[in-house]
């Protein structure tokens, strides 16, 4: 089948200084593992085709489709606190822009295609594990409504790659509204280079933001969608880890899933990435986070602001001071459907944060607590039964004030609160079984988290929190 792609390659355009034009690096025996059909569909991309010889060529980086103009992006970043002035796609190669056929415009970036000018010490290659880790974690965050990139396709190389032992190596085909972040205002920003952030700007505004007609509206409508973001990841104990600049995606969607995890047990200051050793990233950090990352977009963009450096200054930070106040009405406009409320109450934020204080105290699981409201067992997961009690008594009060019946608060909390996640044992197994050549568990765990909010007779051992002995502590890079 003759695979056909819409390219229209904006970043391409843009100055040199951008970016590096780089193809990837051919692999020896590529293997299709897992293709995205529906998406694919989306971009309109014939799934056939990409299946086909030519196609998994493709996907793994062995031939350029035509119209492609590959290339590697230039970004900085402040990296746990310290910030380094050239980073860039140390592994990842975009292949270009497609235009899909209801007008949107996407990314297609090939990740572990090899060295680029910017892998430093990296050999530019991914492992099959964090491959399969981003596969099922994007995709169970889009079947979630959450802004994210996505997965198009995994491809095994054939090659082994070097990290603590020797790993099968692998591609994965992502899919972006862009790949750029706040490191990459930053890049500019760090060189004085004022045309080319002029340049990045018009490109983000046009791009994402069309309704902006200044920079500061734009950087407001960045603040607005990384509150809600951020507030979405909360809603479904989503951890991300490694929340650096050069991880913060301009376009407000989830992106560089590395040491990444859903919480079992609810812990507000859980922390699974094992380079975070002071819990920099920990969950309940992740606003202020977002913040503290926003404000290094802010001051990048001063000089295009106002000329006045006094005027850009009291101007971005008026805006930064209104984050607090974006994100708290983002998660309380996540968090209320998950108890089932429509309307908004003064308390309502108390309301919440008594639950989630019970749970923290119990260690309760997240993911089932919240789906146990929506499924009539309520505390089901409680030792302390009578502090539940008073806690489902003001809760109870809270319901019968709004017009809806129970039935409707219920089914309200099922479509926000997921059955299933990917939680970090199922992946953990999943990961080792591929390995060592048995795709069934992921392919499993793929399918269920395709529809998160369905029950599923006969996956209920998804849904079940690990043992002990499965319990996964830490969770890597995979770099």
């Amino acid at each position: 089948m003759t695979l056909s792609i819409r390219f229209d390659n904006s970043y391409a355009r843009l100055p040199e200084r951008f970016y590096s034009r780089q193809a990837p690096e051919p692999v020896r025996a590529p293997r299709l593992i897992a293709l995205n059909s529906s998406l694919a569909e989306a971009l309109g991309l014939d799934p056939g085709a990409l299946a086909s010889e030519d196609g998994v060529q493709m996907l793994a980086g062995n031939r350029l489709p035509e119209g492609a103009d590959p290339l590697a992006q230039v970004y900085a970043g402040h990296q746990f606190g310290g910030f380094v002035p050239r980073l860039g796609d140390g592994r990842a190669i975009l292949l270009g822009e497609v235009l899909a056929p209801d007008g949107t415009r996407h990314d297609i970036q090939l990740k572990g295609a090899g060295r680029t000018p910017y892998s430093r010490m990296g050999d530019g290659r991914a492992w099959l594990g964090p491959v399969l880790r981003e596969y099922l974690v994007s995709e169970a965050m889009h079947a979630q409504g959450i802004p994210t990139t996505r997965a198009l396709a995994a491809v095994e190389t054939g090659e082994r790659v070097i990290r603590e032992t020797v790993r099968p190596g692998a591609v994965l085909t992502r899919v972006a509204a862009s790949h750029i972040r706040v490191g990459t205002f930053q890049y500019f920003a760090a060189r004085q280079d004022n045309d080319a952030l002029e340049a990045l700007t018009r490109h983000v505004m046009a791009r994402h933001y069309p309704g902006t007609e200044t920079v500061l509206d734009m950087l407001q409508a960045v603040l607005a969608a990384q509150a809600r973001l951020v507030a979405q990841w909360m809603g479904t104990g989503f951890i991300h880890g490694v929340m650096n600049t050069d991880n913060t995606s301009v376009a407000g969607e989830t992106i560089d899933y590395g040491p990444c995890a859903f919480m079992d047990a609810y812990r507000p200051d859980q922390v699974f990435s094992s380079i975070d050793a002071y819990g920099r990233y920990a969950y309940d950090r992740q606003a202020d986070i977002a913040a503290w990352n926003l404000a290094q977009l802010a001051s990048a963009l001063l000089p295009l602001i106002d000329p006045d450096r006094d005027r850009a200054i009291e101007q971005a930070t008026a805006a930064m001071h209104g984050f607090p106040d974006l994100f708290k009405a983002a998660w309380l406009e996540v968090f209320r459907p998950k108890i089932g409320l429509a309307g908004a109450e003064p308390g309502d934020a108390e309301l919440i944060h008594g639950l989630l204080d019970l749970m923290a105290a119990e260690r309760a699981d997240f993911t089932n607590t919240f789906r146990d409201l929506a499924e009539g067992r309520a505390g089901a997961g409680f030792r302390d039964r009578a502090g539940f009690g008073d806690w489902a008594r003001d809760w109870t009060a809270r319901l019968g004030r709004e017009a809806a019946t129970q039935p409707e608060a219920e089914a309200r909390m099922r479509a926000a609160n997921p059955a299933f996640i990917p939680r970090n044992h199922r992946i953990e197994a999943a990961i080792s079984a591929a390995a060592e050549g048995d795709l069934a568990p992921f392919r499993r765990l793929q399918e269920v988290l395709e529809r998160p909010f369905e029950t599923r007779p006969g996956a209920e051992d998804l849904r079940a929190p690990p043992a002990p002995h499965q319990e996964v502590l830490q969770t890597f890079c995979g770099t």
